[in-house]
């Protein structure tokens, strides 16, 4: 009987061992959100400048997508009753970048720059390895285009 018993405690065990091996890491997708009253604007920014989509919209959120699908970010008008307050104070503008990787650098500056929009940095080249340009959105936030590549040899 003890070798029944200690036969099936080490089966259960091995199991238990075999079971978190196979058990998938925790799946996550995050997306920013930002608190701001200039919805429209943002919307119209972001949709006109840089070609994102809209996945969802209502009178107080907004929620856009890149032109692949592969990221989101969320509006939410200030203060909206629907809200709990820990979501409800507005951004102050500063504090806050994005970073977008994109394919090539040049054709996305030379497509926004012929859009009229104004650039904050010029494109350029990092000793680390970024060629990148940034703009700022409706609400002040820095937005950073970026090709990575292996640094500059010093």
């Amino acid at each position: 009987m003890k070798k029944l018993i200690t036969m099936a405690a080490l089966l259960l065990f091995s199991l238990h061992l075999l079971a978190q091996k196979t058990t998938k890491p925790l799946t996550m997708k995050m997306n920013a959100g930002i608190t701001t009253t200039k919805l429209a604007e943002t919307k119209e920014f972001y949709v006109k400048t840089l070609d994102f989509g809209v996945t969802f919209e209502n009178e107080f959120y907004l929620l856009l997508h890149t032109p692949n699908h592969a990221a989101e970010i969320s509006f939410l008008l200030p203060n909206h009753p629907s809200q709990q307050p820990l979501f409800q104070k507005p951004f102050n503008g500063q504090g806050m970048y994005l970073t977008i990787e994109v394919e090539d650098v040049d054709k996305v500056y030379k497509a926004i720059k012929a859009k009229g929009v104004p650039i904050q940095i010029e494109i350029r080249n990092e000793p680390w390895g970024d060629r990148h340009f940034a703009i700022q959105d409706p609400n002040g936030i820095g937005i950073d285009i970026v090709t990575y590549a292996p640094p500059e040899k010093q």
